[in-house]
């Protein structure tokens, strides 16, 4: 079975964002990039499955200019076999990234794709239900646990009640959540391998998507600071706080 996943690259969580001056994006100069967390999980998840023998080939794929490469370079030392790159200096949007990816589903034919749930720069949460609804696949999403058995697929969710098990036949699309898995660090040997595994880049005019814009940024703000808390002298006043100052009660 071939396992497609899909890397983003995003700004490393350790950093601290900033806002550009104009107030038109966040500020990218000299700003250290990473692999978006949730999809490392989801590269760990298909490399587990190899390893377990479900998976003969492990897939990733990236949308964005040529510097994503290096996040399928990171993906494919931590053990995928090949990467796919979508070559774009636009920022699609989660509609025209389905799209996109329903296209490379339609030419690799995996019997499973794995997308982390979310990025952690736009945090949509939207691509891997988007895809599912293009190809009409079974979607088990914010997934904690996977299990391939035979032709289907279990799938532990978190949801808000606790936790939910789907059974989906195969070919299905997964979505990952922090607790599935602890991502393997590359080690070097794997990393001077990776360099040599394939690349192809493909244009979304190759796979005849038109890249279209459906919304419009109008201005990027820093969160505000938190202002320095205060001690009140009695419960009477907390009181008198929260419902004339804070106005949460």
């Amino acid at each position: 079975m071939k396992v497609l996943v899909t890397v983003k690259r995003v700004l490393d969580y350790n950093v601290k964002v900033r806002v550009k001056a104009d107030q038109t994006d966040v500020d990218l100069t000299n700003v250290k990039m990473a692999l978006n967390p949730f999809c490392e999980i989801a590269v760990e998840e298909a490399v587990r499955l190899k390893e377990a023998g479900i998976a003969s080939e492990v897939v990733v794929v990236s949308i964005g200019p040529k510097a994503v490469q290096e996040q399928i370079r990171t993906a494919l030392a931590l053990g995928a076999d090949r990467g796919i790159q979508i070559e774009t200096d636009e920022m699609p949007e989660s509609l025209s990234v389905a799209k996109l990816l329903a296209k490379v589903v339609a030419e690799e034919q995996p019997g499973l794709v794995i997308l982390g749930k979310q990025a952690i720069d736009s945090d949509n949460n939207q691509s891997g239900q988007m895809l599912a609804a293009l190809t009409g696949m079974g979607q088990g999403t914010f997934a904690s646990e996977v299990k391939v058995e035979g032709e289907e697929v279990l799938v532990t969710r978190e949801v808000d009640g606790g936790l939910q098990t789907v059974g989906l036949k195969l070919p299905a699309i997964v979505t990952t959540d922090l607790r599935l898995n602890e991502p393997r660090y590359a080690s070097l040997p794997n990393i001077m391998k990776a360099k040599k595994k394939p690349l192809d880049v493909k244009t979304p005019a190759d796979l005849g998507v038109e890249l279209r814009a459906h919304t419009e940024l109008l201005k990027v703000e820093p969160p505000a600071e938190r202002a320095g808390g205060i001690k009140v002298a009695s419960v009477e006043e907390l009181v008198e706080k929260l419902k004339n100052e804070a106005k949460v009660i």
